[in-house]
């Protein structure tokens, strides 16, 4: 055991992952957030072995932290596999910003409404959906880092993103009627969904796999059996589309190869239409990666536990924490509304939606323990801020994706309603007490007598 690490350093150790990552996210050309990582973990060790910690001990922070992702790992993984299946079995990702979305900017811009406008809508329904999805890497995260669990989890969400929802549609609503109306060229559409019904089957029962998965949710099967059952029911349907399900055959026409790496490229052979802008959004809603496409997500989520292993144990983060914490004044509401700036603070800096879940995460977990709020409550308020704000700032990989993909700048921001009143809903019921439950006091000692392993644990590794 150290002796408890100086405010200066703390703040040194935060200051270096932030100059870190800035400069390999946006001064590097190309660059990632992964060796900034290794590098801001690299000052944090430095810190603690400057003040007696040592190395066992912080390894065994790190293994900890690491162990309490592996789960969100897990599901990252199989989800992927399972969201590759389901968009080959149906022909159809039209749910996302850079499928569906990229449709109704230009419907709406034949309708006289402004890009903005539509991207700003567009973007409310893709995080809508980001964040109430058992297949999105954020709404897997986000429990796993305040040990909460991810059925639990989106269902309490629910009482955030509803209100949310319909305020978005209601104010949809009132800026659709003061806009003239028009009629809008769906040859567009008409000619892509021609195309996807020539070359593809597609049908009803198609439908099975997700529809699995959102029964699985309400029946709160576990999520990790529920989406590898998912990829069992929807691997079938591959054979529909040309995917030999034995080995062999080649690599596009292999189902191996098409759950490892996706499907990189439409099949030789594939009836085009004469389009090239048709053509071009097709191969976009046909293409995706597989297994392999998420390792960079993994390895992100890997890196940042390592940084954010060694300043939990060491005290870095703790005494952050806490300083952060006086501006609560110790109340329920004050801490709602801390970790959710924390969230959108880190969404700024740090460039990434998984830090912004992760780092708030462990900063304030225990706080939420210590007050008796349930797990859930944490893991709703890391989405309700993290998740949801992180395409607002435009050096944020979320913001630089959404920008790219509906071909707008930042003036969609204003109209991504749902995404401005989420985090406002969640800071009132915060203040109120509204939809917060609270652990029970055996739930409360469970955490406690946790906390109690994991500290002896990580003392038996410091004394090895």
């Amino acid at each position: 055991m150290g002796r408890k690490v100086p405010m200066w350093q703390c703040i040194l150790a935060i200051v270096a992952m932030i100059v870190f990552l800035f400069w390999n996210v946006m001064g590097d050309e190309g660059g990632e957030a992964h060796i900034g990582l290794i590098l801001a973990a690299c000052v944090a060790g430095i810190i603690g072995a400057a003040n007696g910690w040592k190395w066992s001990y912080m390894e065994q922070g790190i293994l900890a932290a690491i162990n309490r992702s592996m789960q969100a790992m897990l599901i990252l993984a199989v989800a992927c596999l399972l969201c590759s299946i389901v968009s080959l079995a149906t022909g159809s990702s039209w749910s996302t910003a850079g499928s569906m979305g990229v449709a109704i900017i230009g419907i709406g811009t034949a309708l006289g409404f402004p890009s903005a406008m539509s991207a700003g809508a567009v973007v409310s329904g893709a995080y809508f959906g980001d964040k109430m999805s058992p297949l999105s890497d954020t709404t897997n995260l986000a429990p796993a880092v305040a040990g909460s669990n991810l059925f639990d989890h989106i269902r309490h969400m629910i009482y955030t993103v509803a209100p949310s929802w319909i305020i978005a549609e209601i104010v949809y609503l009132i800026l659709g009627f003061t806009h003239s109306g028009g009629s809008a060229d769906e040859s567009l559409v008409t000619t892509m969904l021609e195309a996807i019904q020539a070359n593809y089957t597609v049908g009803i029962l198609f439908l099975i796999p997700p529809v699995f998965v959102i029964v699985a949710v309400i029946v709160k099967m576990p999520a990790l059996p529920a989406l590898i059952a998912g990829v069992l029911l929807g691997v079938p349907f591959m054979a529909f589309q040309g995917v030999k399900l034995i080995p062999g055959g080649g690599e596009l026409s292999n189902v191996g190869y098409v759950l490892n790496y996706g499907v990189e490229e439409l099949p030789v052979g594939t009836d085009m239409v004469d389009d090239p802008l048709v053509a071009e959004q097709i191969g976009k809603l046909l293409t995706g990666g597989g297994l392999q496409s998420m390792m960079w997500t993994i390895s992100l989520i890997m890196l940042a536990m390592c940084f954010g292993g060694i300043v939990d144990v060491t005290g870095i983060m703790g005494n952050l924490a806490a300083a952060l914490l006086k501006l609560a004044r110790g109340t329920r509401g004050g801490l709602v509304i801390v970790t959710e700036l924390s969230c959108v603070f880190v969404n700024a800096i740090c460039c990434d939606q998984y830090l912004s879940i992760i780092l708030p995460g462990r900063m304030y977990k225990e706080a939420f323990e210590d007050r008796r709020l349930a797990p859930k409550n944490l893991s709703r308020c890391l989405e309700d801020s993290g998740t949801i704000t992180s395409n607002f700032f435009p050096w944020n990989t979320c913001g630089a994706t959404m920008r790219s993909f509906l071909g707008v700048n930042s003036a969609y921001i204003p109209f991504a309603v749902l995404n401005w009143i989420n985090p406002l809903i969640s800071m009132f019921y915060g203040v109120t007490g509204l939809f917060m439950p609270e652990m029970t006091e055996e739930e409360y000692q469970h955490v406690l007598e946790m906390r109690e392993a994991d500290k002896k644990a990580a003392e038996e590794a410091a004394e090895a």
